[in-house]
């Protein structure tokens, strides 16, 4: 679900690729048949009612009856049950598998979704609420990909409009001293690596998911971004931020929490 320019990213003159690392195109789809196949049970914490519930209630009341957008709508974890809600939700998303999964879902006729790079891809009309969820901010694996999604999503907003951003604080700081992974998942049939490039902001994400006799993995490119990074280049785009929760019920943001919801307004005029 990356983005924006076209190309591939090379490092800088003199500068050679950090070992263990690549470089690829823009707009790469990590998402193909056999990772979306199995998203929805790998993620399955994520679709229970206490964890969709309070978002679908916190994007509701912003977009005040009004449409919405989601950019990098995947299999519909949240856009089915917002569209259930009676908010008109459309969608964009480069993976064609994860939107055929989407597809055989109830609910997903009343839902239009393009295919395309959510940072550049355009759609018709205007919205009151543009909404990106679930760390898929770090998908777009550069600085420059990540300010264009912020202006696309800027231009599809009404004046008035908000663009909400849910995405975990980069956990660094709990990194012990020259270390570079640090394990999120650790059961008897799912393992979960994070590996940390601290100059280039980067990380990889891997997943080790054992069924029966079987252990399959993938990894997944990404780039973590602080809030205040956010913030400018929400300010880049023309917004401004309006309020920021360390949950969807609201919870306060502190130096402590792991994630954050935040929310930026398009001005009046």
């Amino acid at each position: 679900m990356p983005c924006c320019s076209r190309g591939t990213q090379h490092p800088r003159a003199g500068q050679r690729a950090p070992a263990g690392w690549h470089t690829e195109p823009v707009g790469t789809n990590h998402f193909g048949e056999r990772i979306a196949g199995m998203y929805d049970d790998d993620s399955s914490v994520m679709f229970a009612p206490a964890v969709v519930g309070p978002t679908v209630d916190f994007l509701a009341d912003l977009a005040r009856g009004g449409p919405a957008l989601e950019l990098g709508i995947g299999t519909g974890r949240i856009a089915l049950p917002l569209s259930a809600r009676g908010v008109a939700v459309q969608g964009i998303d480069l993976s064609p598998d994860m939107v055929a999964r989407l597809r055989s879902k109830p609910g997903a006729d009343a839902i239009a979704v393009s295919i395309g790079d959510f940072a550049a891809t355009e759609v018709e009309g205007s919205f009151a609420l543009v909404y990106l969820v679930f760390n898929t901010i770090g998908n777009l694996t550069t600085q420059e990909e990540q300010v264009a999604c912020f202006c696309n999503a800027a231009r599809h907003l009404d004046a008035g409009g908000c663009f909400v951003v849910e995405v975990g604080v980069p956990p660094i700081r709990r990194l012990p001293p020259g270390e570079t992974v640090r394990a999120f998942t650790v059961s008897p049939t799912r393992l979960g690596f994070d590996e940390f490039d601290v100059a280039e902001q980067r990380g990889i994400s891997h997943h080790y998911r054992v069924t029966g006799d079987r252990v399959e993995t993938f990894s997944v490119p990404y780039r973590y971004v602080w809030p205040a990074e956010l913030d400018l280049m929400a300010r880049i785009a023309g917004l401004r931020l309006r309020e920021r929760w360390g949950g969807w019920r609201r919870e306060p943001f502190t130096g402590e929490s792991a994630m954050h919801v935040s929310v930026w307004e398009k001005p009046e005029s």
